[in-house]
């Protein structure tokens, strides 16, 4: 197996509570990999040291064989690491198009006012990528009156500008509607498969994690308790008891 993503005993501590504590797993070359804990278990404090948001205390983690702890999101994102976010962060003004213009003008470095000639930058390779996540045909709308949905799709489209190899996606699916989030995450899947990208996700719902994922591991209280296969995590003693305190079955959970 080739590692895109290789986590080491990494480990993030806020004054006296440990967030993270000693965490360690791989990721592979196109895997869609599901990032399953309860509310508070450390999820979100990973992804931020994954792409240079929040420094760790210790440990390493190194994309494609290079060192990333220690480097500037920007930088980590120029690496090819894409990232979607629990809410979407839309300029709401602007169109759609000119949304992923801009991640396509900042990946080129070739950041200019949208008005005028700047304009014109990137529009075939942003239309393409509206295309792919289903957009194209409201590309000249303002974010400001589009539905949540279709944010959640223009989000994926902006996180794929810089050409990712791998895309950490933090709850995708979040305050979408049932049928929204199948979409969504198959839209997801059909991509990763595509462009052999490979794929960090946490998600609360659970359909979607079992039907989606190729593989899951579990975070409680800062600590991985589990990794395997949907199925092994499914019957896993541990993971059920901290999903539902002894329960067989999982259920969705919201933040």
């Amino acid at each position: 197996m080739t590692s895109v993503l290789s986590v080491q005993n990494l480990a993030k501590s806020f004054g006296g509570v440990q967030a993270v504590k000693d965490v360690s797993f791989d990721l592979a070359k196109g895997e869609l990999l599901a990032f399953i804990g309860p509310n508070g278990a450390g999820k979100t404090t990973t992804f931020n040291m994954l792409n240079g948001q929040l420094k760790a205390n210790s440990g390493s983690v190194k994309f494609n064989g290079e060192e990333i702890i220690g480097r500037e999101p920007r930088d980590v994102w120029k690496m090819g690491v894409g990232r979607t976010f629990q809410i979407t962060a839309t300029f709401g003004t602007m169109t759609v198009l000119e949304n992923v213009q801009t991640a396509l003008m900042s990946y080129h470095r070739n950041l200019f006012s949208l008005f005028g000639k700047s304009s014109k930058h990137h529009v075939d390779d942003a239309l393409a990528l509206l295309d792919l996540v289903g957009l194209e045909s409201q590309s000249h709308r303002a974010c400001n009156v589009m539905a949540y949905g279709d944010l959640k799709r223009l989000e994926l489209a902006i996180a794929l500008a810089n050409d990712p190899k791998l895309l950490l996606m933090d709850e995708p699916a979040a305050g979408m509607a049932p049928l929204e989030r199948i979409g969504l995450m198959q839209l997801t899947a059909d991509i990763v498969k595509e462009r052999n990208i490979s794929v960090l996700f946490t998600e609360h719902d659970m359909d979607v994690v079992f039907a989606h994922a190729h593989r899951i591991i579990v975070l409680n209280r800062g600590e991985l308790i589990a990794e395997g296969t949907p199925e092994e995590v499914r019957n896993n003693e541990r993971v059920q008891e901290v999903y539902l305190g002894g329960g067989s079955t999982f259920k969705d959970e919201e933040d």
